[in-house]
């Protein structure tokens, strides 16, 4: 009405002529549409088919399609007369199809990015869990599937879908049905999309708490604030609605203002409206009320409900009026050019083929409305922007739709949403903005773990792996902490690693460094007791040059320890190993030579023995500097191609950095050790034959016990050194030279020293002849 009385008083658009318009009712019914568009083409009186009974008034064009349904439903019958329909209702693709709708023109937008639009909604919020409810109509159906696309895309999963048939909405089964769905799901967010006819049954609640704990996502088109004082009026309190960008049409509240029942008599539309907002009747007689004041005016009645602004299809049916008059104005611009020498009239133009040109026109139709907005087919036309509005109701029956932010789909990425968040009024029950979830939040220290069968929004926590930190909520993994720090017990930081070696500073360092250095000292104070008792018998009888040499790398083999604690240095590295393959070698080889010098002294007493020639002091000595020879080429070898050096290790303990010596290579060491074994098992062989040889100072027995003692530590080290890590692997390597190498001094030297020192007697020449086992 707005809209065609600014036409007629526009002098510049359609001159001398006059607009006037035909309201039928739309009904989601075929035949009851098909009905009303016949009885708009027939006329007045019996719908018949191919004939028009009205000569006044004639429609040349119809705005309508509030749904796509109700488009398709009219756009059969009227493209037979080749009658242009305009729509006001949302945009959908079908209907641009010019082969099956070659007369139908859109003017609503695209909401294209409607779907985006909500999904940075819950993604600004956090809802991932949300349900969805829709008109079954093709419009809505396009409209889920991208919103599921948009939703799969940024990991929101769909907690339930629910399809509103138009057909069931008085079926009290078909209601409960929807509120049991609607109360065992877990999503807190709801976001319905469709028409406001087909969608009014969800806000007729029996249970009005089952829609109370619900956010309400949906699009102005489902006109949530109607009728207040019914059960549902306040379920959808906190609301947000995505409304398609509008500006105010000036006018438009003036001309409410000053509409009155007298003014537009044939306007039955506004007489009941008026009779039920003011409670009285129009004429004397009728109804039980008071007789309406001539004088009463919107302006004077305050309902809640009446929104005196403009609504968006009250806008989009705004511009298709405007749309409408344009064309035609253009049509008869062209008319006129073409027929400037003819004396015809307009009024003669409008009783022709007007509806079948027009649409040509339509499809090209651009201009600026009274607000200064462009406004264009929607073929040719960008998607829409949105404005978010925030539903707010009151105590009074009274509401109000607050803006608290914009979807501007032409922004740059990462600036199209924006929202308010304080500005927002939530619902009742909720009070500040929560999540909707299917699954409770991974705390820090956990991560995602996805359940087989179900969708990516339910999900499990489980902790970090070892060695990583989540300091976040709802990570997908966890993170690695550098190399140089490791995770705290919640794993939810990381802290840097302690430097860790075996120093002399801590307690088994300085116990290993403590005994390392008495016994060197031990074993240097037995050398100085067989050097100054060099000349009795038990000193003499063994070779003493031997037990000297024997003594003298025992007391260095304790202090090659010591190149095993404290910081490793690259001196250090080089020395720790070699030093101890050569002193260990040297002393092996002692005690071969040892045990071979009395098998050779017993066979050589033999007559005619050939061993007689073997038997001297320069033999064991030249077998003493053989073997170590080899070991000291194994170890020169190992040192010029892949040296041992200082290295640092991060893995083996999951707290520490520790400072070690990298061997270089492992099969270089293992040599150096396989030699000394090697060296260990020939002499526990020999001195085991040799065992049972009489003589009074006989060492087989006690070389026997010796080397068993040396290879049973050796044989326990290398599974243990194996299993160890860090420098409790260096506290085994040491361990195991300390006590190998006192077994070595203990099971020789000692009863030699307890009778050189205690039982002295036994110890002369005339004790040995008087000895018959000497």
């Amino acid at each position: 009405m707005f809209a065609v009385e600014e036409i007629n008083r526009n002098t510049k658009l359609l001159p001398n002529i006059t607009l006037g318009f035909h309201i039928f009712n739309a009904y989601h019914n075929d035949d009851r549409t098909l009905e009303s568009s016949l009885v708009w083409l027939s006329g007045q009186g019996p719908t018949i088919p191919n004939y028009s009974c009205e000569r006044q008034g004639k429609s040349i064009v119809v705005i309508g399609g509030a749904t796509s349904e109700l488009t398709v439903s009219m756009g059969t019958l009227l493209e037979l007369y080749r009658i242009p329909q305009v729509t006001y209702g949302l945009f959908d693709p079908l209907l641009s199809d010019p082969l099956q709708f070659p007369s139908v023109s859109q003017l609503a937008p695209r909401d294209t990015s409607l779907p985006l639009a909500m999904v940075q909604l819950m993604m600004h919020f956090k809802w991932t869990w949300v349900g969805l409810v829709a008109s079954d109509d093709s419009k809505s159906e396009k409209f889920l599937r991208d919103l599921q696309e948009e939703m799969v895309r940024n990991d929101v999963c769909v907690a339930f879908i629910y399809k509103v048939f138009t057909g069931l909405t008085e079926d009290k089964r078909y209601h409960s049905y929807f509120l049991k769905k609607l109360s065992d799901s877990t999503a807190r967010v709801i976001v319905i999309y469709g028409n406001t006819d087909t969608l009014l049954t969800l806000r007729f609640s029996e249970d009005p708490h089952t829609l109370i704990y619900r956010m309400w996502v949906t699009s102005s088109h489902w006109d949530i604030a109607k009728k207040p004082g019914y059960v549902y009026f306040d379920n959808f309190h906190g609301a947000l609605i995505f409304s398609e960008q509008t500006n105010n049409i000036p006018g438009f509240k003036h001309f409410l203002k000053t509409i009155h029942p007298a003014k537009y008599p044939e306007d039955i539309f506004l007489q009941n409206f008026w009779n039920s907002a003011f409670g009285c009747t129009s004429k004397i007689g009728k109804g039980d009320g008071a007789v309406c004041s001539p004088n009463a005016s919107l302006d004077t009645l305050r309902l809640s409900y009446l929104d005196m602004t403009m609504s968006v299809q009250s806008y989009t049916v705004y511009n298709a009026v405007y749309a409408v008059a344009w064309a035609l104005h253009e049509m008869f611009l062209v008319r006129s050019e073409m027929e400037s020498n003819s004396n015809g009239s307009n009024s003669g133009i409008l009783e022709g083929k007007i509806s079948p040109q027009l649409h040509s026109f339509l499809k090209n139709i651009q201009f600026n409305n009274s607000a200064g907005n462009h406004v264009g087919l929607a073929e040719k036309n960008s998607v829409a922007n949105y404005d978010i509005l925030n539903y707010v109701t009151f105590g009074n029956d009274t509401e109000v739709l607050v803006k608290v932010g914009e979807f501007i789909s032409e922004a740059p990425l990462g600036q199209q949403f924006i929202i308010q968040q304080k500005a927002i009024v939530w619902p009742r029950t909720w009070g500040e903005p929560l999540p909707s979830r299917c699954h409770k939040v991974c705390s820090p220290g956990f991560h995602i773990k996805a359940l087989e069968g179900k969708p990516v929004c339910c999900f499990d926590c489980a902790p970090c792996p070892q060695g990583q930190i989540s300091n976040q909520t709802d990570r997908d993994q966890c993170m690695k902490c550098p190399e140089d720090q490791y995770p705290n017990t919640e794993r939810i930081h990381c802290l840097p690693k302690r430097v860790t070696f075996l120093a002399y500073e801590e307690n088994l360092g300085m116990a290993l460094a403590s005994i390392a250095a008495s016994f060197s000292l031990l074993t240097a104070l037995v050398l100085w007791v067989f050097v100054k008792h060099r000349d009795t018998p038990i000193v003499k009888a063994n070779n003493r040059d031997l037990s000297y040499i024997l003594l003298f790398s025992l007391s260095l083999c304790f202090l090659c320890s010591l190149f095993f604690i404290g910081p490793p240095t690259a001196i250090n590295c080089l020395l720790r190993q070699t030093t101890f393959g050569v002193m260990f070698t040297v002393a092996v080889s002692s005690i071969l030579a040892k045990t071979i010098t009395v098998v050779l002294a017993f066979r050589a007493t033999r007559p005619g023995s050939r061993s007689r020639r073997w038997v001297s002091s320069r033999t064991p000595i030249s077998l003493v500097v053989f073997c170590t020879f080899i070991q000291v080429m194994l170890c020169a070898i190992w040192l010029l191609l892949s040296p041992p050096f200082p290295d640092a290790d991060i893995h083996s303990d999951p707290e520490h950095i520790i400072l070690e010596c990298n061997e270089g290579s492992l099969i270089a060491f293992y040599s150096v050790l396989g030699y000394i074994a090697f060296l260990a098992v020939g002499s526990f062989t020999v001195a085991f034959l040799a065992r049972n040889l009489p003589d009074t100072f006989n060492e087989a027995k006690f070389i026997t016990f010796s080397m068993l003692v040396f290879c049973s530590v050796w044989i326990s080290f290398l599974p243990t050194y194996q299993s160890t890590k860090g420098k409790m692997m260096v506290a085994v390597e040491v361990f195991s030279i300390l006590s190998s190498s006192a077994g070595l001094l203990g099971c020789i030297f000692i009863p030699k020293c307890y009778v050189i020192l205690l039982e002295p007697q036994k110890n002369t020449k005339k004790f040995l002849k008087n000895n018959p086992n000497s």
